[in-house]
């Protein structure tokens, strides 16, 4: 059988969730051997994920690497799976930042081992089926199963609220996708079809559009976060192990993302053009707003979640941008640069959050405390942490030549041409960005040791220092070379752009 023929989408998605399963018969009194066992899936799902540069062209917007199977034949639903340049992208990320989680967690969780590892592996199976998925149905069923690993992390190996942060999380997410599945029902019902090519060709009407809009908005606004169905992300970040944190901010804060572009983008583009200016607005509140409300945390996890919030911003107002510059202006070029911008922003946001929630896990290992006010002159113990701590500080600021930087910088660069006064008021996130970082990282890294504590706090391990520095790795070559990145998303960004410019009335 030759590489080519093998079925990889469906192996990256069944082999961490049934490599999870396996990790489970390892039981409690065999912690060490689930621990290999679960990395070894896990670098073999990163190291099949690269398998689809061999067999994909990025010169080719449509959807590539297709899979066709019956799955409930009575209502047309099926198991199609497929994937473009940006499904690439955050398919790629999601199996390697499940690598780097499981290698952060080596010592820190010393509970039901096998379950946490396993709850991680299942985690990646079903984040990659979002990623992959071509029908609705299986869609919504892969982005509901995310809840339910997620919920057990936090739930489980979280802090003293946990219990209230999963409630809440689950709660929030779930209630939200109750109305995106009332909107597939009614799609259904119209078209007798789940397939999403076909949901972007059936013809709907000016009202129908807009209720399907808000049912979508609701359900992936929940998800990116933005404001105001933020509240959830705060708690569960503060709550949830590092492992959790990190996988909640790299990569399911982007399935609120990329379903905006799976749905309301081609399914609904005539409303989606109409109320762009509420999700552009909602977008500056969140540049803004919670920028500010970042800057009055005391707890570590708890700033870096309002700054994920942020930043992810910047990925609402991209997307939603390119309609006024396609309909209103006819800017296409700027339209794609907008697009692209959300698109780097989301994969770079991934490295630079995870590795922001990887550091305070690093010292919470060693102080069990995220408060800023129990560090300082940590760079005087540990220098090596420091330099990666600082050097992701940097990234989250926006600093040019980290990757943090180039999205956002797409994105106001695209909205300054016919809408300066939003690119204005999304560039205050340089400012704020600035602030709440920097001011983090003056009271924790620098000035002299502040107690006893932190004068016996040890550098980072070889372990330690592999999960940081691949991040630090992603958070530079993004940031110095971002065309490769650009070029694999270029043509699906393309086609998205032919598909927002079309009507549908």
């Amino acid at each position: 059988m030759s590489f080519q023929s093998l079925p990889l989408l469906s192996l990256l998605i069944w082999l961490p969730i049934f490599g999870g399963a396996l990790t489970l018969l390892f039981g409690d009194q065999r912690a060490a051997q689930a621990r290999l066992f679960a990395l070894f899936v896990a670098i073999a799902t990163f190291a099949l994920s690269l398998g689809l540069f061999h067999g994909f062209d990025a010169s080719n917007g449509a959807m590539q690497l297709q899979e066709s199977h019956a799955w409930i034949p009575t209502f047309a639903i099926g198991y199609n799976l497929g994937v473009d340049g940006i499904s690439v992208a955050l398919i790629v990320l999601t199996t390697i930042v499940s690598v780097l989680v499981l290698l952060g967690a080596w010592t820190s969780v010393d509970r039901r081992v096998h379950q946490y590892f396993a709850s991680f592996l299942i985690l990646e199976g079903l984040m990659v089926g979002v990623f992959c998925a071509m029908d609705a149905i299986l869609f919504y069923a892969f982005f509901e199963g995310m809840l339910i690993p997620m919920f057990i992390i936090i739930g489980v190996w979280g802090g003293p609220r946990r219990v209230y942060a999963s409630v809440k999380f689950f709660l929030f997410t779930f209630l939200g996708s109750v109305f995106m599945l009332i909107g597939l029902i009614y799609l259904y019902l119209k078209g007798s079809s789940f397939q999403l090519a076909d949901l972007a060709n059936l013809p709907l009407g000016h009202t129908e559009q807009a209720w399907l809009f808000f049912a979508f908005l609701i359900a992936f606004a929940v998800k990116v976060p933005m404001f105001p169905v933020h509240t959830w992300l705060p708690d569960a970040h503060v709550e949830a192990p590092t492992g959790g944190s990190v996988v909640l901010a790299a990569v399911m804060l982007k399935i609120g993302g990329y379903g905006f572009l799976r749905f309301s983008l081609p399914i609904v583009p005539d409303a989606s053009h109409e109320y762009a200016w509420v999700v552009i607005a909602l977008s500056l509140v969140a540049v803004v707003y919670i920028g500010l409300v970042a800057l009055a945390q005391q707890d570590m996890k708890k700033l870096i979640a309002y700054s994920s919030i942020a930043h992810m911003g910047f990925v609402t107002l991209g997307t939603f941008i390119a309609f006024t510059l396609v309909r209103d202006y006819g800017y296409n070029d700027a339209a794609r640069l907008g697009l692209q911008g959300a698109m780097v922003q989301m994969i770079s946001h991934g490295f630079v959050s995870g590795a922001m929630f990887s550091c305070v896990g690093v010292l919470y290992d060693r102080m069990h405390s995220r408060m800023i006010k129990d560090y300082g002159g940590v760079v005087n113990t540990m220098p090596w942490f420091a330099t990666l701590f600082v050097l992701f500080a940097m990234a989250n600021a926006g600093l040019p030549g980290t990757s943090g930087f180039v999205g956002e910088f797409m994105v106001i660069l695209a909205s300054f041409q016919e809408q300066p006064i939003v690119a204005i008021i999304a560039a205050t996130t340089l400012i704020t960005g600035a602030a709440y970082t920097l001011w983090m990282v003056k009271r924790v890294v620098f000035g002299p040791v502040a107690n006893h504590h932190v004068a016996e706090l040890k550098d980072i391990n070889a372990r330690e220092a592999w999960v940081l520095g691949l991040f630090a790795l992603g958070v530079l070559a993004l940031g110095l070379y971002p065309k490769p990145l650009i070029d694999l998303m270029d043509a699906s960004v393309t086609h998205l752009i032919s598909q927002l410019g079309a009507t549908k009335l």
